[in-house]
């Protein structure tokens, strides 16, 4: 045998792989970001046609932006805590981050309240119906993280979250990071732009 008849062969590459459930919670998330950044690219244009009344957004949305605030840290407390296997720390974690998001969303409806007072309404002023469609559909996406929350305590209490199967716990942190982060971008946009 001559040395010419030897064929180098390659090594196959290893393809990239993801969990298929973290790629789907991931295509949802940029299913959601186009969805509001679309919504807040109509309010944009809305608002340069005229006939748009200016209100001062309700102070509550500033106190349950810290509430937002605060429930990512204390998730992704509880998600080190999985990766350290310490459950008690995980379980207390997920209730409190749980406790904090239906304390925003009741802070939410207060906001609406608010709004209510001072004369702005769903159906009248394109202003108003943007503010309440941005937090409403905010809210309704928040419901779903606080089921995925509850979802992630049960499976904590029957211990299939710890350091050996942490892929359930990553997704939530995930998305509950992913709503904080989506509610920051709509109150900042709100403020400059209401």
């Amino acid at each position: 045998m001559m040395a010419s008849d030897f064929k180098i062969v390659e090594e196959a590459k290893k393809p990239l792989s993801m969990n298929p459930k973290k790629f789907g919670l991931w295509l949802f998330m940029v299913t959601v970001v186009m969805i509001f950044a679309s919504l807040t690219s109509a309010y944009i244009v809305r608002q340069a046609e005229g006939n748009w009344v200016v209100f001062d957004l309700p102070v509550s949305l500033w106190i349950t932006s810290g509430i937002i605030l605060l429930s990512s840290i204390t998730m992704h407390w509880a998600y080190l805590a999985a990766k350290k296997d310490e459950l008690e720390k995980t379980k207390l974690g997920v209730v409190i981050t749980s406790i904090l998001g239906v304390a925003f969303l009741v802070g939410q409806v207060m906001a609406w309240g608010d709004l209510v007072e001072n004369s702005v309404f769903f159906v009248g002023n394109p202003s108003g119906s943007f503010l309440y469609v941005l937090t409403g559909l905010h809210g309704l996406h928040l419901v779903s993280g606080i089921i995925f929350l509850l979802i992630v305590l049960i499976s904590t209490f029957k211990y299939k979250v710890h350091s050996k199967n942490i892929n359930q716990m990553q997704m939530c942190v995930t998305y509950w990071h992913f709503l904080g982060g989506l509610w920051i971008y709509l109150f900042v946009f709100l403020l400059l732009n209401h």
